[in-house]
């Protein structure tokens, strides 16, 4: 039957053709296209909002971003029956992978939109500041992108113009000057144009969280600028954020699992996190695991349930015993582990830790599973079918923590080492733990670059970063600290060189010339 349907429709475009001439209309009247939509202001704020779309489908921070990103590190380890993810974490995986290309889909999309933006917003009438708002958040939202397609697959293309012919659709590779240039020009553009914040802004976003901030943008450079080992530019972003006199509005909460919860979101502590929601609160009825959203899309994320222990979700990664002894190490001035680690792992812990989703702990005594952003502990959530796949847990992209933390480093790589302490130290009080400058004064450097890995890895672990550390300290190149970390986690065992990164998908190299392989090739 439907074959006879696609015949008789062929046939009667065939009949139509000579009677249909000249007059026929190729222009669907259902469907608006840029000579239409770009006309006033509220069409130019749905093009931003749909900006930020990108990074909550499956590509981009609903799931798989964060899980191809912590499964690489050595926090971290694949325990999936899905292939592709346990290949990724052991640094097999092939060019053919769908995730792998979900990642390079969803990020190009959110370029592409950005340049929407960029291009066609000038061009509208509307208040001049509200317009600058919008552009800056399409520069940072651009710069995002290119961030972590640059950390993701080393070599890409930079694209910052919409096409004007079929050639535009094939952009070629770029170095990684041009890139990271690019980056930290996006993140600049952003910091000039975004406001401190949306409280006192005039127009339809006052008020609004979660849009980009000059804070964001200066975080963001200032990370940018430290990944490629900019060492005094990178402190000067960071000391603006630090003690700088417009935007020192950042602190530390209280509770480290706080920055981790659906409640307490976009706080004191955060420069910048994607927004997810619960369906109890937005509605919806469709994941938004991929495509374009419509009415029924829901905005929930997905890591909750992908990293949630065996019972309560799909437990497709664990954390390795490394991390879980490297919490261990050092204890608090009240003679207790670092409360970090039952934010960061689910461990059964006598007289401590004996539950899971609100009730009795049901797996192996012996064995520990990711907790951060799972629904393990939360008020409200007891199991898989109170929302763990709907979760509507904001994943936070920069913590006021992760700024101190860089800003420490950029001064002990800047030659500055005794100034690191205090900043380290805010991160170090947080949890309890004792007085660094008491307890390892007068460190070197070389000692202060070590303490620093260590300090990253508790306050940061299982939050997309730690695969990033690993590349930019070079430590898979150095012999004596890859087989650190090949006794931290065995996946390393396979790493081959050049395959710290994510291979450039196949079905793109094969449809675009100009795209060169990366190492992982």
């Amino acid at each position: 039957m439907k074959i006879l349907k696609y015949y008789i429709a062929l046939v009667l475009l065939i009949m139509m053709a000579p009677a249909c001439d000249d007059k026929l209309e190729l222009t669907n009247p259902n469907s608006q296209t840029a000579d239409t939509f770009w006309k006033n202001q509220d069409q130019a704020i749905a093009a931003v909002n749909a900006t930020y779309t990108g990074f909550i489908t499956d590509g981009g921070y609903m799931r798989m971003f964060p899980a191809l990103t912590d499964g690489r590190g050595d926090d971290f380890r694949g325990d999936s029956p899905w292939p592709d993810l346990v290949q990724v974490a052991n640094f097999t995986i092939l060019q053919t992978s769908g995730p792998v290309r979900w990642i390079w889909e969803a990020h190009y999309q959110i370029v592409f939109r950005a340049n929407q933006v960029i291009a066609y917003v000038p061009g509208i009438e509307m208040d001049d500041d509200l317009k600058n708002r919008l552009l800056g958040q399409a520069y940072f939202l651009r710069g995002m992108a290119f961030f972590n397609l640059a950390n993701t697959y080393k070599e890409i293309p930079i694209v910052t113009e919409l096409p004007q012919s079929t050639d535009d659709y094939y952009p070629a590779t770029d170095t990684e000057q041009v890139i990271w240039e690019q980056i930290f020009s996006d993140f600049e553009m952003a910091k000039s144009m975004l406001p401190v914040s949306y409280s006192n802004v005039s127009g339809p976003d006052q008020g609004q969280l979660g849009r980009a901030t000059k804070g964001a943008a200066t975080g963001m450079l200032g990370k940018a600028l430290l990944y490629r080992q900019e060492w005094t530019r990178a402190i000067n972003e960071f000391k603006l954020l630090v003690d700088g006199p417009e935007l020192n509005i950042y602190s530390l909460v209280p509770e480290y699992r706080d920055n981790f919860k659906p409640f307490n979101e976009n706080n004191s502590e955060s420069l910048f996190e994607i927004q997810f929601a619960d369906p109890n609160t937005v509605g919806g009825t469709i994941y938004n695991y991929g495509g374009d959203p419509n009415a029924n899309w829901k905005q929930v994320n997905s890591i909750g349930h992908t990293y949630a222990m065996e019972g309560f979700g799909y437990s497709d990664f664990l954390p390795t015993t490394w991390i879980y002894e490297e919490f261990r190490k050092e204890k608090t001035v009240d003679d207790k582990y670092d409360p970090r680690m039952y934010t960061t792992i689910a461990s059964y812990e006598a007289g401590v830790s004996e539950t899971a989703y609100g009730g009795p702990w049901i797996n192996p005594q012996d064995k520990i599973y990711p907790r951060k952003y799972t629904h393990d502990g939360i008020e409200g959530f007891t199991n898989e079918n109170n929302g763990t796949e709907n979760s509507g847990i904001n994943y936070r992209i920069l913590r006021y923590a992760d700024v101190l933390l860089m800003y420490a480093e950029a001064l002990n790589e800047d030659e500055r080492t005794a100034e690191a302490y205090p900043y380290i130290q805010q991160v170090r009080d947080r949890a309890n733990l004792p007085d660094l400058a008491a307890t390892k004064p007068n460190m070197t450097k070389a000692q202060m670059r070590e303490q620093l890995a260590h300090e990253r890895a508790l306050e940061l672990a299982i939050e997309s970063i730690r695969i990033h550390d690993i590349i930019r300290w070079g430590w898979l190149y150095d012999d004596a600290k890859l087989a650190e970390l090949r006794t931290h986690d065995p996946d390393f065992d396979t790493w081959r060189p050049g395959h710290e990164y994510l291979p450039i998908p196949q079905e793109d190299l094969d449809s675009n010339p100009n795209l060169s392989p990366n190492p992982a090739n």
